[in-house]
């Protein structure tokens, strides 16, 4: 359905209930289908939602209204549309304990009303889990009415299809990885789960309204194990929460468990290590999905951050009697030079420069912006052609100075400076994090390797508030400046 249509059905059920819609504005998309409006009114803003999923919907009205009634802090359903895929919610904001989280990292780290939240948050979870479950009919959960076998097969097959697949780098056997799979599940299925389970509890999903957390985005929810959703949350990757901290809000979670629970009977902490690799392989397949085939740019960006937390935790608690599945993540450090090294520094542009040949195609762009400016050298004097430069590149000074002699050089370096300037004076004041400059020559040796390192040495000198990082592709060459 076109996006027009969508909010005059909006606006019409914002009518029929009442309301006089004053103006009305598309909501960024997050992983999902779904797609959200803020609806500006006389008496305040709502929500609009739209997802042609109706057996989603009724979930998630059924859940909201199961938890509202309970007293916990989740929207209140404002109407629905006789069709059942548009639907008006309040609106608690646009202030999440994500960008709270990612605002105190850029200014030193989790600080103590950070951590504070989060201990909220851990307390209003044990709630869900605990008290929300009691009377709740749980065949009308959404796609499930539990995490049984094929829900945890389903994240780690993700994981496998979307994310190990993809990258040839990784090779296994797929049979015996299967088997791995399936005794990985059988412990998984050891872990008591008669409790609701979020399924999707981390801090993107966590409202600040008035200083308190609210709950959005649990149309996922059913029942299950404690442990998912403590690990959704503090190992949510992006939160670069330290090990320490993590300890401290477990051992606050289970203080708040225990005045419900007998922990010893519940075996929380023997269950937890395998629910944090479940949970990290299931977002890797999520990114791998999102980001790498639906290239979709947060989602690549998170794929580093992954990738770093699941190797910390395979060297905290490695696994045992998975020897194809231990292989496949061991392996993950294949993927180092490919995504560990773009990790970007919160708030501050990167600017990627690359050399690259034409001959072996474009440079990939894991930023999830769809590349950047790329500028054909094969127009200048070819260094390639003279003998004495044949096993030189354009880093070296014999080269440098036979571009340095040709006037076309400075002409074509000019263009290229205005152009990259405008950008980076651009990016920076609204803040964006990602541009990418690749020059191209028909080997990577000469030209394209000149350029590329006059640029880097160039943004140095003019922006030393940004970070850059080189990449000459065919001579195998990074270097990085400002992290």
């Amino acid at each position: 359905m076109q996006d027009i249509e969508i909010q005059n059905n909006i606006i019409n059920l914002v009518q029929k209930s009442g309301w006089m819609p004053l103006h009305i504005q598309r909501i960024a998309e997050s992983g999902s289908a779904r797609r959200y409006y803020r609806i500006h009114t006389e008496t305040g803003s709502i929500i609009g939602a739209f997802n042609d999923n109706a057996e989603e919907n009724e979930a998630f009205f059924y859940l909201c209204n199961h938890f509202e009634s309970n007293g916990f802090h989740v929207p209140k359903l404002l109407g629905i549309s006789t069709d059942r895929t548009c639907y008006l919610q309040s609106d608690f904001g646009d202030d999440t304990l994500f960008s709270r989280m990612q605002s105190a990292l850029s200014t030193g780290g989790f600080n103590e009303t950070i951590t504070e939240l989060y201990k909220k948050a851990l307390h209003d979870l044990v709630d869900f889990q605990i008290s929300g479950h009691k009377g709740l009919d749980y065949s009308k959960t959404y796609p499930t009415p539990c995490f049984d076998r094929k829900s945890i097969l389903d994240d780690l097959n993700y994981f496998k299809y979307y994310f190990v697949k993809p990258h040839a780098e990784i090779t296994f056997n797929e049979l015996r990885l299967d088997a791995d799979f399936d005794h990985f599940a059988d412990f998984i299925l050891e872990a008591r789960n008669t409790f609701f389970m979020y399924r999707d509890f981390q801090s993107r999903n966590i409202m600040i309204d008035n200083g308190f957390p609210c709950y959005i985005d649990f149309q996922g929810g059913r029942q299950g194990p404690l442990q998912y959703d403590v690990v959704s949350l503090l190992y949510q990757v992006k939160a670069q929460m330290s090990q320490d901290l993590r300890y401290t809000l477990i051992e606050y979670y289970k203080s708040v468990v225990s005045q419900h629970l007998d922990l010893d009977t519940l075996q929380f902490d023997r269950y937890l290590p395998a629910f944090v690799y479940l949970r990290l392989m299931q977002v890797l397949g999520a990114y791998g999905f999102r980001g790498l085939i639906q290239k979709k740019a947060h989602f690549i960006e998170s794929i580093p951050f992954a990738l770093r937390e699941i190797k910390k935790h395979a060297k905290r608690h490695p696994l045992q009697d998975l020897p194809e599945l231990i292989s496949v993540i061991n392996q993950l450090n294949k993927l180092d030079d490919r995504y560990l090294n773009n990790i970007h520094p919160l708030n501050k542009l990167t600017v990627t420069i690359n050399s690259f040949s034409y001959r072996k195609g474009y440079p990939d762009d894991f930023s999830g912006n769809g590349g950047g400016f790329v500028f054909d050298c094969r127009a200048l004097p070819n260094p390639g052609r003279e003998e004495r430069f044949k096993t030189m590149t354009g880093r070296d000074w014999p080269v440098i100075e036979f571009m340095n002699e040709k006037p076309q050089t400075h002409v074509f370096f000019n263009h290229c400076k205005a152009v990259v300037e405008q950008s980076v004076n651009n990016y920076t004041e609204r803040h964006f994090r990602n541009l990418i400059v690749s020059f191209g020559c028909t080997g990577g040796q000469h030209r394209s390797v000149f350029f590329a390192q006059s640029l880097y040495e160039w943004l140095k000198k003019d922006h030393p508030e940004i970070c850059i990082k080189l990449h000459h592709i065919e001579q195998k060459i990074n270097e990085e400046y400002g992290e």
